[in-house]
């Protein structure tokens, strides 16, 4: 098997764009085959002599590897912690982010040109955490990195943090595990049910070989409109639009139901939805919350401790106050079941789980002192 990547980058300006590394087939933990994996991913900084300084930032659901600036004018996604003297100090650490497979930026996906010729479609393989987790281990290996300084992520990129440090414990040196548990629970696997009903069940989804032809965009947006409200809080929700009716709409005035204007928080779902389908793939939405189901890091390892007893890194575990898909009650059963005694760091925040994302700057300073402190 032969493994190839684009040259590690050697110019500044390289920072924050996208490359592709081929890491070769893949056999999937449930069955299925691909004969060729490309991985995509972007790089900030510089790799050291002896590739101690490399950190992996995994993204959530439906996030992209561009975490931060670089030499774009892009805003990345985790710009309080990444860049040029921040938390994660770029001109000191080597920064990777890589788009997970089933992934629609780059990444192989249901999108992706099969061996045939066409788009992988209904044809493409049922994948698991595990398995991104093995991809991007051979990723590492192409790039000369044996072990991680730290490996992060928030939500379903902490769940991808948590699999490296389970399955190579070896390799991952520091763990920070944001805004999720050591499982997806049943709750969590029927909201996400529910978002890929929503796909499937749109007319145009076709099983999902609609390459081609008009894509499932009313699913897809119906899919984020549902996983956005277990993003936000009731509060930040109530806060932010109450009852409002949207301007020039009266929900409370039309002689039949298909009449009635929309409550101004049915118009920002709907524009959340919206946002979505111009972006994002349908079928990689399934595959991804798929895998997203699979999250469990005691399956076939025992009990949670004892899974967890294979981990050999220093873990940072932290949980948004206000999160009603993620609750901090499982950040600290996960850091209950960790070698050790591993505080939960808390980011206060109304807006609910996407304080991940907002409010991450609150850890600056905890994450700098527990992974980042060293000259």
């Amino acid at each position: 098997m032969t493994i190839t990547a684009t040259a590690i980058p050697t110019a500044e300006e390289a920072d924050g764009t996208v490359k592709y590394a081929s890491i070769g087939s893949l056999e999937l933990e449930a069955g299925g085959f691909l004969p060729d994996v490309v991985l995509a991913y972007e790089t900030w900084g510089r790799l050291n002599a002896d590739a101690s300084n490399a950190v992996l930032i995994e993204h959530a659901l439906t996030g992209s590897t561009h975490v931060a600036r670089g030499a774009t004018d892009e805003e990345g996604w985790w710009e309080q912690l990444v860049g040029p003297g921040a938390t994660i100090d770029t001109t000191k650490y080597f920064v990777v982010s890589i788009n997970i497979v089933g992934g629609c930026y780059g990444s192989t996906g249901p999108s992706s040109e099969a061996p045939d010729g066409q788009p992988w479609g209904s044809r493409f393989p049922l994948i698991t955490l595990r398995d991104s987790t093995e991809a991007e281990a051979r990723l590492a290996d192409t790039l000369g990195i044996k072990a991680w300084h730290a490996v992060l992520g928030g939500s379903m990129g902490g769940a991808r943090a948590l699999e490296w440090a389970v399955t190579f414990p070896e390799r991952v040196e520091r763990c920070a595990v944001i805004s999720v548990g050591a499982y997806s629970t049943a709750e969590q696997i029927a909201f996400a049910q529910a978002q890929t009903l929503a796909i499937r069940q749109d007319p145009n989804f076709n099983n999902g070989d609609y390459y081609g032809g008009p894509a499932p965009e009313e699913g897809l947006a119906l899919a984020r409109r549902i996983a956005h409200i277990t993003y936000r809080s009731a509060l930040e929700l109530d806060y932010r639009f109450g009852r409002q009716p949207q301007p020039q709409e009266t929900p409370l005035a039309a002689a039949v139901l298909a009449e009635r204007g929309r409550y101004q928080v049915e118009s920002y779902l709907d524009h959340q939805g919206n946002k979505l389908v111009r972006r994002f793939d349908a079928n990689s939405y399934v595959a991804i919350t798929e895998a997203l189901m699979s999250h469990d890091v005691t399956r076939g390892r025992g009990s949670l401790q004892d899974a967890l007893s294979r981990t050999t890194a220093q873990f940072f575990v932290a949980a948004v106050d206000s999160d009603r898909l993620y609750f901090p009650a499982q950040s600290r059963e996960l850091a209950a079941g960790l070698p050790g005694n591993v505080p939960v760091h808390v980011i206060e925040a109304p807006i609910g789980h996407d304080g991940f994302l907002t409010e991450i700057g609150q850890l600056s300073a905890q994450l700098h002192q527990a992974f980042f402190s060293q000259s």
